[in-house]
Formats: structure tokens, C-alpha cells, sequence
């Protein structure tokens, strides 16, 4: 399906503002065609795009060279420049071999027509009447027809904004499929989130893909809703200027950048971030969670619970990727089995116990250090759309077993018995015995589940650098299964996985 947007009359500011919002969505694989006249800008705009892309380096017109290619900090660009361009030169490029690894940005599209791929972006420019004024005509052709409806959709977004003037700069985002930007004005600035609704996978278990199974968000819904909730109870999750739930649009603010793995490698001891972030889950566990979350002038959110179900399809993960990425086959369906049955009852009992608002992913990358403010406001809380009323233990498991930092043992163990002791001393009917085999099966859990992620985001999308983290994890595993309420399934680790000091030298 193809797409158009059309703009009348666009100055030089306004051409380096579409050049900003080009940039929010572009990515590897991407092309863009730059048609129009002699004069009509398109080496202008070519230039304020690799601007926006990160490209640091003067850039000077490729006509003769045909072809520039350029390092940006997202991936490769080039800057193809056909005006005289041969016929029999095109093959000698290499292009076809480049375009699926970077972005490529051609002028003079017409020279090359049907070697054009099908889904692309073409932007025809032209002067008009009007001293330095060009019109710009925009058509998404195939897969770009929804990517182009969208960006004009996020354009709009960000005009109807009090930042709409601001400069947007990309943030490096996480695993998933939203992306983030930095509107920065002179003297304020706010973090833009695109977050489109996801198409479903394929069905894995019942009928159902893997995000439905694990209650995974499939729009922003469930951030406002859990975002209003943490602020109304005074915690540090961003406001929400603006949003628009059937777009995936959100300002929210800007808690800055000292995340805490960042303040860690800076010299910040750890334990004085982790212990308010402890704190700030002490606080969390001492409130009933209400039924339904408000969204101002929209229907209320109800949370999902953290079910046995959830949490057995989380675990599954290890058996439907990290098993057969040590032993290079499927696994077999009698170990498989053999898994399930020894996690299906300690998960029913942890999914029933202690529930309250769970995060899900309350760890270093989503947490930010706010030296500046008082309590528990100094941690900045970052996503949580995925949010469920769960067992409280799940959170403390993340932070104290951080996939992504080395938590020391003896700091886990002191920041866990801080934490028991604070339930108790609030709440009569707290058992620290009970909790601390909750803390060692959701954190088996947990790690399992990371394990297998790991291995499909290497395997399935090619994001090997997870891998690095797979020896820490499987530490932390390590750990949780020495508990003596996980016997059995300590004994079918050590059977079906190798041990640690040889899984470390394993190479999936």
C-alpha cells in the first residue's frame, strides 16, 4: 500500500525539522529517493539528514564519486549521487550487497529505475515562486506506505505539543521494538516514546503467541495506567504531558541520564543506589493495588495478574531456546516434560503469595538516580508498561540479580534481609522462611527465562551481544537453586545443563 504526504511551502528550518523526524524512524535497510530539479535542494536536505543521523563528518557532494558512505552511531549510510552515473557503472558499485546493512539515501533516483527496491521512500522536491521555499511531496511505497502514514502521524503528535519547535535527538533504545527521542528546547526538554501497537506473533502454546501468554503490553495503555498509579503514590515515574493511545505516542519527562548502570561505571557505589531502589519496593508492597488503574479521559486499565501460566511460559524459554542452542537439536519432549512438571507447582504457589503491583523489569536500565530529590523520589522509575499484580519477590529478584551488573553476593544477601525485615516489622502476617523460597523461585525463574531470551535474540534476530551477560546470569541461577525447596530442579539442571565453569566457555 503505497502512501503520500505533501508540504507546501517548506523553508530551510522546516526541511531540517522534516529531516528530524525522518531520522526518529529510519533504519538499516532503509532507502530514500531524492527526486527533483537541478536547485531543488535535495543534496541540502541529503546533508541535514546525515546530520540528524549522528554523521559527524563534513559532507561533501558525491557526484563524482558516485557513492560516499559514512559511519553514524545507529549504522552505515550512504549517499549515492546517480546524476552522472553510467549504466554499466551501477553493477560495478556493489550497491545490492550494501543496501540491506545501512541506510542509503539516492539522489537522482531516475537514472536507476528498476533497480529501485519495491519498498522504499521517495521524497520529489522543487523550487517554488518563493525565494528559498520548496515543495515536498513524500510517497511510501510498499512497506512504507503504514511507516510513512505513521511518521506523519508522530509529526502531527509533536506539532500539537508545547515542543514543537524543539530539536529531536535519538536515544538508543532496549530490546524492544519502541524507540525514544530527546526534545530539547533552550530551556526545557522532555523524552519522546514511539511505541506502536505490535502485530501479534505466531501462536505458540493454546492457540496464542508468546506476548499474550505472558501478559506482555501491546500498546502504551498500560504505561499511562501504571505511570499515573506510581505517581499517585509518590514514586518518580515521568509525567505525561501528552499521548495518544491508538498511535503509541508519549511525552513524558525527562529524568536526565544517569541511569544507574551508568553511575555504577562512574564510581557510584552500588549499594547506595540499590538500597533506596529497595526502599522504593518496600513501599510499593505496603499499598493495596486497586482492581482498576485511572487514565484521564479514557476507559480504567485493569491489570493482568502474574499467573502460574505466565510465569511457566516465561521458564519454557530455556527449554524452547537455551537447551537447544547448548545441544544443537530440539529438546526432547521427555526433558521437556520432565521441566514442566517440576515447575508447574512451585509457580502455581509463587503466582498465589505476597501479590502486589510487580514492574517486571525493575533493574539498572530502567532506573534512574536522582541525587537531587528527597526519598524515594531519588529513583527515577523508567518502564513498567509491562506491568502485573504479581508476587513482590519478582522485583526484588531483578534488582538484586541484575542481568546487567554484577550484584556481589554478600550485598544481595544484606539488601534482602534489610528488605525482610522491613516487611516484618510493617506487616504480622510477613514470613521471611516463606518469602525466601518465593525469592529463590522467581529468581530461578527469572534467570532461566533470561537465558532463554538471550539465546532466541541471538539466534532468531542476531543480537549476539546479549551473550556477554549469559555467564552472569547463569551465576545468579546458580544461586537461587541452592535453596533446598528447588531440590529437583537443582538435579535436573545439573543433568541437562553443563556446569557452570563449562557453560562459561560455551559459544552459542
Amino acid at each position: 500500500m503505497n502512501a503520500s504526504w505533501s508540504l507546501d511551502d517548506v523553508d530551510l528550518v522546516e526541511l531540517d525539522r522534516l529531516a528530524q523526524r525522518l531520522a526518529l524512524v529510519l533504519k538499516p535497510g532503509d532507502l530514500i529517493a531524492l527526486a527533483g530539479p537541478l536547485g531543488a535542494g535535495k543534496t541540502t536536505f541529503a546533508r541535514l539528514l546525515l546530520a540528524r543521523l549522528g554523521v559527524a563528518d563534513e559532507v561533501p557532494s558525491p557526484t563524482f564519486a558516485l557513492v560516499q558512505a559514512y559511519a553514524s552511531p545507529r549504522s552505515t549510510v550512504h549517499h549515492c549521487d546517480f546524476y552522472r552515473l553510467e549504466p554499466r557503472e551501477l553493477a560495478e558499485l556493489g550497491l545490492d550487497d550494501l543496501l540491506a546493512s545501512s541506510v542509503t539515501i539516492v539522489e537522482w533516483p531516475e537514472r536507476v529505475g528498476e533497480w529501485l527496491p519495491a519498498d522504499r521512500l521517495d521524497i520529489a522536491m522543487d523550487e517554488t515562486a518563493e525565494p528559498n521555499r520548496r515543495r515536498v511531496v513524500l510517497t511510501g511505497r510498499g512497506s512504507w506506505g503504514p511507516r510513512l502514514e505513521h511518521l506523519q502521524a508522530l509529526s502531527r503528535f509533536i506539532a500539537s505539543t508545547p515542543y514543537a519547535d524543539a530539536a529531536a535527538e535519538y536515544l538508543q533504545g532496549d530490546a524492544s521494538t519502541r524507540s525514544y527521542a530527546r526534545l530539547a528546547l533552550p530551556d526545557r526538554s522532555a523524552i519522546l516514546m514511539n511505541a506502536p501497537r505490535q502485530p501479534d506473533g505466531p501462536p505458540i502454546r493454546d492457540g496464542k503467541p508468546y506476548s499474550a501468554l505472558v501478559h506482555l503490553a501491546e500498546d502504551v495503555t498500560p504505561f499511562v495506567a501504571v505511570g499515573h498509579e506510581l505517581r499517585r503514590r509518590g514514586l518518580a515515574a515521568p509525567a505525561i504531558y501528552a499521548f495518544d493511545l491508538d498511535q503509541g505516542f508519549l511525552l513524558i519527562e525527562d529524568l536526565g541520564d544517569k541511569v544507574f548502570g551508568a553511575e555504577i561505571a562512574r564510581g557510584t557505589p552500588m549499594a547506595e543506589l540499590c538500597a533506596p531502589a529497595v526502599d522504593v519496593l518496600l513501599a510499593i508492597a505496603g499499598e493495596p493495588t486497586p482492581p482498576l488503574l485511572e487514565i484521564a479521559g479514557h476507559a480504567p486499565y485493569q491489570l493482568p495478574a502474574y499467573d502460574a501460566d505466565a510465569l511457566l511460559t516465561e521458564a519454557l524459554l530455556l527449554t524452547d531456546w537455551f537447551w537447544p542452542a547448548l545441544h544443537g537439536r530440539p529438546t526432547p519432549e521427555e526433558v521437556r516434560k520432565a521441566y514442566v512438571a517440576l515447575w508447574r507447582p512451585l509457580l502455581e504457589q509463587a503466582a498465589e503469595t505476597d501479590n502486589t503491583l510487580t514492574l517486571r523489569d525493575y533493574h539498572s536500565p530502567n532506573l534512574m538516580w536522582l541525587p537531587e530529590r528527597q526519598g524515594l523520589q531519588r529513583v527515577g522509575i523508567l518502564d513498567f508498561q509491562d506491568a502485573l499484580l504479581g508476587p513482590a519477590a519478582y522485583d526484588l529478584v531483578s534488582l538484586l540479580q541484575d542481568a546487567r551488573l554484577d550484584v556481589p553476593e554478600a550485598l544481595e544477601a544484606r539488601l534482602l534481609a534489610r528488605y525482610c525485615a522491613a516487611r516484618s516489622a510493617s506487616d504480622p502476617h510477613f514470613s521471611s522462611d516463606q518469602f525466601s523460597v518465593l525469592y529463590a523461585t522467581l529468581g530461578a525463574q527469572r534467570n532461566s527465562k533470561i537465558l532463554g531470551i538471550f539465546a532466541r535474540l541471538a539466534k532468531r534476530d542476531g543480537k549476539r551481544g546479549y551473550l556477554a551477560h549469559i555467564p552472569r546470569v547463569a551465576r545468579y541461577l546458580e544461586r537461587n537453586l541452592v535453596h533446598p525447596a528447588l531440590e529437583g530442579l537443582r538435579v535436573w539442571y545439573a543433568r541437562e545443563l553443563p556446569p557452570l565453569d563449562k557453560l562459561l566457555q560455551l559459544s552459542l
